[in-house]
């Protein structure tokens, strides 16, 4: 069962759930290998402003989208909702023509699986490319496709500091994490990126970088568009 999650069949039509960041662009490059993009899902906080996840305004998820020239599909939701929300999302998705769900997480649970549940509900097969891979090998092979991202939230209590928001994402930061004792994935909630360019985009995305606001545990990178 757990291993036909890292792949489906050849053309097969699928809908990805897109955060902006590192992993789900890598899932979203593999899938397009395998199959047929509809389009991309992402969830939206309760005012609709910013994304559920990586706290990014509505203007960069849209340019994203645009860059990779793929419709998206938003939805805002509370956490008591979110479950119902996302559902919405995967039964529209599948009225386009979806049939599987692809995300991009690494470290899901093989029984208990959230997204197994869900895709299920909505009838759609689940599709993780980077499931179970090596996280430094899943950061590597991101950085070395010529992807670009940028890290946007941090964790202050889990190693890492405001003076990492804003830095790019390369080999020898990798490194560094790895030094510092860092997941260079962040797959414990270390960080968060949002990717600007790569081998998928038409075009990289402009943005300016403002400034950082502190919640909890969290520092936060304001990023807005740049319109030239």
């Amino acid at each position: 069962m757990s291993e036909s999650w890292k792949t489906m069949a050849p053309g097969q039509k699928f809908v990805a759930s897109y955060s902006g960041g590192k992993d789900s662009t890598l899932a979203l490059y593999h899938a397009l290998k395998m199959g047929q993009a509809t389009g991309l899902i992402a969830m939206l906080e309760e005012h609709g402003q910013r994304s559920r996840s990586h706290a990014m305004p509505l203007e960069i998820i849209h340019a994203q989208a645009q860059a990779l020239g793929l419709p998206i599909l938003l939805a805002s939701a509370s956490w008591q909702s979110y479950e119902a929300e996302f559902l919405k999302m995967l039964s529209e998705a599948r009225q386009l023509g979806a049939e599987v769900l692809v995300n991009g997480d690494l470290d899901m649970p093989e029984h208990g699986c959230w997204h197994e549940k869900v895709a299920a509900q909505a009838g759609l097969q689940l599709c993780m490319p980077l499931w179970q891979r090596p996280h430094l090998e899943v950061i590597q092979e991101f950085i070395q496709l010529g992807f670009q991202t940028m890290l946007v939230t941090v964790n202050l209590k889990l190693g890492m500091t405001a003076a990492d928001l804003g830095r790019i994402m390369t080999l020898d930061y990798v490194d560094e994490l790895l030094l510092r004792g860092i997941d260079p994935c962040g797959e414990g909630g270390e960080f968060h990126t949002t990717v600007l360019d790569g081998p998928l985009f038409k075009k990289p995305i402009p943005v300016r970088q403002g400034e950082i606001l502190y919640h909890g545990d969290y520092a936060f990178l304001a990023l807005e568009l740049e319109h030239h």
